[in-house]
């Protein structure tokens, strides 16, 4: 795990063990507030053993940007904390997060010690305000990801951490394109120093520009190419032969995972178009 301090009492932390997924710690003179848990207990345990050898203040509460298990499966991992989430959150935690979980226990030891634990303090719309020591954090739905993103603005700092609807390859296939585009387009406006997405690394205020761009730029990409095969017998066919690097993202990025994920956002935009799985041929359907 790695972990720098971006601000007085910001810290970032950035797994090695599972797709550059990441968490912040904002701490005040009494206590620490924890945006997001890491994937794997194992990392979840360092971060937790340097929040208090290192800060030496209590987790009062953990905000969870949304209910993927990268970013909350830490929760129970911290018992005395409060936990703070969109009420999608708290609904999907407990049905689609058992049902995942209980799965992946079968098969990963590494998780058997795993329960969900599910927020108790929970928004629709508008926004929460928490106060830690001298930094007032503003908490508010960024829906994309998925429909129960939230994000959270460090107001001193201008330090956003704005969970999976900011990444360097958006993904689709649990969000909404409509949704992302329209996140992605506020954070220009915002007046950022740091953007810290839900995986990967923490972006500068002179990158976020050109990195939004280049977001949107891949947004409209796949659009184009789910259209254009949209018009196709067999548009499977079609869309096996987009690459990411033909969309303008680099298949190396979040640890080599790219084109796997661009793969799952043109299936996953054509349903969200057309109300359906892209139809392949014979010999595609066989791969």
């Amino acid at each position: 795990m790695q972990h720098e301090r971006i601000a007085e009492n910001v810290y970032f932390f950035q797994s090695e063990l599972y797709a550059q997924v990441t968490a912040g710690v904002i701490t005040g003179p009494d206590m620490a507030v924890l945006i997001d848990t890491l994937a794997l207990p194992e990392e979840t345990k360092q971060l937790r053993r340097f929040i208090e050898r290192e800060l030496r203040v209590p987790v009062r509460y953990i905000i969870n940007t949304h209910y993927h298990a990268d970013h909350s499966w830490g929760n129970c991992l911290f018992p005395e904390a409060k936990i703070i989430g969109h009420r999608l959150c708290h609904e999907y935690l407990d049905t689609r997060g058992r049902a995942a979980l209980s799965a992946e226990q079968k098969d990963n030891t590494s998780l058997r010690e795993v329960e969900i634990a599910l927020p108790s303090i929970t928004f629709d719309e508008g926004q929460l305000d928490l106060q830690v020591g001298k930094k007032n954090l503003s908490i508010f739905p960024f829906p994309g990801h998925s429909a129960d993103s939230i994000a959270v603005l460090v107001e001193e700092d201008r330090i956003l951490f704005c969970g999976d609807t900011f990444m360097p390859l958006p993904i689709l296939a649990d969000g909404d394109i409509a949704d992302t585009t329209a996140s992605l387009k506020k954070l220009p406006k915002m007046g950022l120093e740091n953007l810290v997405p839900g995986h990967g690394e923490i972006v500068l205020r002179g990158e976020i520009d050109a990195a939004v761009k280049g977001n949107l730029d891949y947004l409209a990409a796949i659009t184009k190419a789910v259209r254009s095969a949209s018009r196709r017998r067999y548009p499977l066919d079609l869309l096996e032969t987009v690459h990411v690097e033909d969309c303008g993202k680099s298949r190396v990025l979040i640890t080599g995972m790219a084109e796997q994920l661009h793969q799952r956002n043109l299936v996953a935009l054509f349903r969200q178009l057309y109300g359906k799985l892209p139809e392949g041929s014979e010999m595609v359907m066989e791969r």
